[in-house]
């Protein structure tokens, strides 16, 4: 009896033994582990602890000898495809994005650039799969990006901590993608953008482009993540100056519901939530009431979103900072 349970707790022991081998090989092959910190440090050391910590950069790309990964660019030093490593091929790339945008771009630019809209820039022979890191479930914050990027920088380039606090047009234009999607609790804004375009450019015009039966949401982002949130939850709370509900009664019963867009001696003007303006003759009119417990908002939206969705449209939206006359 004594043998038998020896040979099972030997058994047990080689087991454990093998576990641990095999996770100490792995991380190992994968960069060493890098203990992470409270509060990142915008340096070197601070984006390598990201890059091989909770950035979980290693999974896709290595870094020269560095790394076993093999789904996205090395961004080392490595063999004839890489010759340079990503600091200084930063800088090479930049001088393709600026003939391909018209936009002057630095090597700062172009790290920035492929981190906060990766599709922007596709390396030949590999595919559109880079995770959006700001979002979740990775969801760095802009600090330990800097980080990261300077660390990309040191890796064959010059470092360049001026540009990161005092960012190029550029830069800091993809910098306010990522704080908006912080402050939205980690969207993507470009899905945000695309979801907006299937959800609700037919009521809302952004830039000039959209419909008018919502209020221009060019400036929206001055009125904080909260509003936006609940503009979309319970949009009969939030209802804007001008988008009231209106409910038209004419003598023989019929009743045309939207927002007043007209109403004076001639009579009174009803755009419905499909962007259809019907105008009322004034002899034909009852009554016009307002209807406070309604919105044309749908308030089935959230029903229709994922969380996802959610989270990327406000994201989208709290990047719009263009002047508006309408909020």
């Amino acid at each position: 009896m004594t043998s038998a349970l020896s040979k099972v707790l030997l058994f047990l022991l080689t087991c454990l033994a093998t576990y641990m081998w095999i996770g100490y090989t792995i991380t190992e092959l994968t960069g060493g582990e890098k203990i992470a910190t409270g509060k990142v440090e915008i340096t070197p050391e601070g984006g390598e602890t990201i890059f091989w910590g909770k950035g979980r950069c290693y999974t896709c790309h290595s870094l020269g000898g560095e790394g076993s990964a093999v789904r996205c660019p090395n961004l080392g030093q490595f063999g004839d495809r890489f010759e340079l490593p990503i600091g200084a091929r930063a800088v090479e790339r930049a001088k393709e994005r600026s003939e391909e945008t018209g936009r002057q771009y630095t090597g700062l630019d172009y790290l920035v650039e492929s981190l906060a809209k990766p599709d922007a820039y596709i390396v030949e022979g590999y595919k559109n799969e880079m995770a959006i890191v700001y979002a979740p479930p990775i969801s760095l914050s802009l600090d330990e990006i800097k980080a990261v990027l300077i660390y990309l920088q040191s890796q064959g380039g010059d470092m360049d901590m001026a540009t990161i606090e005092n960012p190029s047009e550029v830069t800091k234009e993809y910098f306010d993608r990522i704080l908006a999607a912080t402050a939205a609790g980690g969207g993507d804004p470009g899905n945000g953008e695309v979801v907006f375009e299937d959800y609700c450019v037919e009521c809302h015009r952004i830039a000039g482009n959209g419909g008018e039966v919502g209020p221009d949401l060019s400036n929206i982002s001055v009125k904080g993540q909260r509003f936006i949130s609940d503009s979309v939850t319970a949009p009969t709370g939030l209802i804007s100056e001008g988008f009231e509900t209106w409910d038209v009664i004419q003598h023989d019963g019929r009743r045309i519901s939207g927002i007043k867009k007209q109403d004076d001696s001639d009579g009174v003007a009803i755009m419905r939530e499909t962007g259809e303006l019907i105008s009322i003759a004034r002899s034909d009119i009852k009554e016009v009431v307002a209807d406070e417990s309604k919105s044309l908002m749908p308030d089935d939206l959230t029903e229709a979103l994922t969380i996802k969705d959610f989270q990327d449209v406000q994201a989208f939206l709290m990047m719009q900072k263009q002047e508006s006359s309408e909020e």
